[in-house]
């Protein structure tokens, strides 16, 4: 597995497949690059695909010291430092938006188009999920909470016909001190006051079903950012991206291929 190495010393694996231009794909909370496992091919026809793992994921080094989203976005520039690319694409999900955000706005020139999905801008302007949603991922039955995010992520009818592995829900392989680490990260994100700056193309999608991070975020990326577009999938939870591929994908490839034009 390749690495590259950041200022601070930390390696981060990264899996490039692939051939044409790069698209940057960014996993979501405590998750490796196995989150895009079941889509990352229908970019494939047009794009090389560019993952990597978090530090504290994967096989990236996994230090026991603070997470930001900003950090996570420097460790991305350190890997297309190490890979050469100068300026790529980039899908952010749920975190990975977050991260996205930050790499978007901070590193202007690397990134291209941009597209963030199912998340949010953080802090006091975001949308908080419900007290019910945050309950039920509290429950002490490690079964039961997994439950509980596995029928925040899909819808039933999915769930009841994809009775596999699931590679959204967490990198089993995590100390617990990383856990910890990526869960502040994502709390301490807030991204309100550099929204504006982003000058990438960028497409806000997410589904009109999600609790886990509400939709409504959704429209409050679109409007801070300068002439982003939303596009809303009905009936889809948070793992959007996945269940509802066949319109997520194309859509998103449809977005890379466009975004430049007037």
């Amino acid at each position: 597995m390749p690495h590259a190495m950041t200022p601070d010393g930390t390696r981060i694996a990264y899996q490039l497949q692939g051939q044409g231009t790069p698209l940057v794909l960014l996993a979501g909370q405590a998750n490796n690059h196995h989150w895009w496992d079941a889509i990352r091919a229908d970019f494939h026809p047009a794009r090389s695909t560019l993952t990597l793992d978090y530090r504290g994921t994967g096989d990236s080094d996994k230090p026991d010291t603070p997470y930001s989203t900003e950090l996570f976005a420097q460790d991305v520039i350190a890997v297309l430092d190490e890979l050469g690319i100068d300026r790529a694409d980039v899908y952010g999900a749920s975190m990975g938006g977050r991260v996205a955000q930050q790499l978007a706005a901070r590193h202007p020139h690397r990134v291209g188009a941009l597209v963030l999905g199912c998340t949010s801008p953080g802090g006091p302007h975001s949308v908080e999920r419900g007290n019910d949603v945050r309950q039920a991922l509290a429950q002490p039955q490690p079964g039961a909470a997994r439950q509980a995010l596995l029928e925040l992520m899909y819808t039933p009818q999915w769930l009841a016909s994809h009775l596999g592995s699931h590679h959204t829900l967490g990198d089993p392989g995590m100390p617990a001190h990383a856990r910890r680490q990526h869960l502040a990260a994502s709390n301490r994100h807030d991204a309100w006051d550099i929204l504006p700056d982003i000058s990438a193309p960028t497409l806000v999608v997410h589904g009109s079903d999600d609790l886990l991070n509400p939709t409504a975020n959704a429209h409050l990326l679109t409007d801070r950012i300068p002439n982003a577009r939303l596009h809303l999938i009905p009936g889809a939870r948070h793992a959007y991206f996945e269940e509802f591929r066949t319109q997520a994908s194309p859509l998103v490839l449809d977005f890379l291929t466009t975004a430049y034009q007037p």
